[in-house]
């Protein structure tokens, strides 16, 4: 299964890459397929690149929902 996750950009470096985080964790991220990406931008990430921009409040929802599959799993026995 693959999975894309939420990130925030925090720093721009060059060559077309940033530093972005989640949880506290930064990422390093290849911003190849998304342009003019800013600090305090989403971004919805697999495998260390990023995929698209996303709205904050959709970055958000994403998060909660990824919370409740991993509840839920926690739930198990």
């Amino acid at each position: 299964m693959c999975l894309a996750i939420p990130l925030q950009v925090s720093t721009l470096l060059p060559d077309q890459r940033a530093i972005a985080v989640l949880g506290g964790v930064e990422h390093q991220v290849c911003l190849d397929l998304v342009e003019d990406v800013r600090v305090g931008d989403w971004l919805i990430v697999h495998v260390g690149q990023a995929l698209r921009r996303l709205d904050p409040a959709e970055a958000q929802e994403t998060l909660r929902l990824l919370g409740e599959i991993v509840a839920a799993g926690e739930a198990q026995p």
